[in-house]
């Protein structure tokens, strides 16, 4: 039997059992995700927020770039705010495999020392946040909707909970770095700056491709899923269209402005569109140029995730519907009158304007 009254001496992520000087590390540390060279939103989005939080830590502000023929994302990496970048490129980090990439993110980690590390919640970022943070190991908050750091320097990640009911604020204070993976669309990145100047460090890989356990044959690309994220135009809707059918209507409107298909959760619950179009706290949070809320009351779940859109367009019956409150544009009335007026409107627009160019070339 184990003697009780003997204390357990408390894991320590990167270092061995026993004292710990936590003032080795510092920093705030991005992991910039990509896919055949091109990067996500969400990591500039991600920089623009850690640069807020390395300013109040007075920390360096770095990113890790992890990939092949990706020496460009490097140079972005510090147009979008980070100071120092670690770049690891190399034709066996080509495609994404959870044991390369985090074996090169354990070895940042452990060399440099960030006290933060921060990743996209994204299929890849869950993926690789999860193993990296079972392998330090240390805390990870996942899904994370809001970042700060306390006056102790612990990480304030919080995220929806008890049925997105309220906010949960997590900390990590025994271990370090602290990890936290965030939604796309949920913070801004800084503007692009060609002028901004930092130091890119080359990592070499921490592996050969013999020790790789899996081989990518071929990527499939799914043409039928909706993508949200990188939309710059949304057209959504709710429960106020009344059946599935009409979110033909929002798809012909969606066509006419280069956009997509969204919806809230009460529509999608009641089967009416897939969850892939599913815009809010338990869908996607989405930060379009232009944003058509219709027959959407405007419950908060959905509001939080579609609240930071450049411009937003509501229609609904209801002259007090919550949507109303935060719309920069509200019309009050039959959607199935109107949403079909605007769609004709933009084609006859569309129309005039292809006439005009035809009889120009004459």
């Amino acid at each position: 039997m184990p003697d009780k009254d003997k204390k357990r001496k408390p894991m320590i992520g990167l270092q061995p059992e026993g004292d710990v000087d936590w003032s080795m590390y510092r920093g705030v540390l991005v992991v910039v995700e990509q896919r055949a060279g091109t990067a996500k939103a969400v990591s500039w989005q991600l920089l623009g927020e850690a640069s807020r939080l390395a300013a109040k830590l007075e920390a360096p502000l770095m990113a890790l770039v992890i990939g092949y023929d990706v020496a460009h994302l490097a140079d972005e990496a510090i147009y979008h705010g980070a100071q120092k970048v670690f770049l690891c490129d190399s034709p066996e980090l080509k495609d994404y495999r959870t044991r390369p990439y985090s074996r090169v993110c354990l070895h940042v980690i452990r060399e440099f020392r960030p006290e933060i590390v921060l990743m996209g919640a994204t299929y890849t970022g869950r993926d690789l946040a999860g193993a990296i943070a079972t392998h330090l190991p240390t805390g990870l908050t996942a899904d994370s909707t809001q970042l700060d750091v306390d006056e102790e320097r612990l990480l304030l990640a919080s995220r929806p909970a008890f049925s997105e009911k309220m906010l949960a604020t997590i900390l990590c204070k025994q271990f370090k770095p602290q990890m936290a993976t965030a939604r796309a669309g949920v913070f801004e990145a800084l503007p692009r700056d060609e002028s901004r100047q930092g130091e890119i460090v080359r990592v070499a890989p921490a592996l050969h491709a013999e020790e790789i356990a899996t081989e990518v044959l071929e990527f499939l690309e799914t043409t039928d899923r909706v993508n949200l994220e990188d939309a710059e135009v949304i057209v959504a809707g709710g429960r106020g269209l009344g059946g599935p059918a009409a979110f033909q209507m929002l798809k012909d409107l969606a066509d006419e402005l280069g956009g997509v298909v969204g919806a809230s959760r009460a529509a999608v619950d009641l089967g009416w569109i897939s969850h892939d179009h599913q815009v809010g706290q338990t869908g996607t949070t989405v930060r379009p140029k232009l944003y058509f809320a219709i027959g959407i009351s405007g419950a908060v779940q959905h509001v939080v995730g579609m609240q930071n859109s450049g411009y937003i367009v509501a229609i609904n019956k209801d002259p007090d519907a919550p949507i109303f409150k935060i719309a920069n544009y509200a019309m009050v009335g039959d959607l199935f009158q109107i949403v079909p007026a605007i769609t004709n409107a933009l084609r006859s627009k569309k129309a005039v304007q292809s006439s005009g160019q035809l009889t120009a070339t004459r």
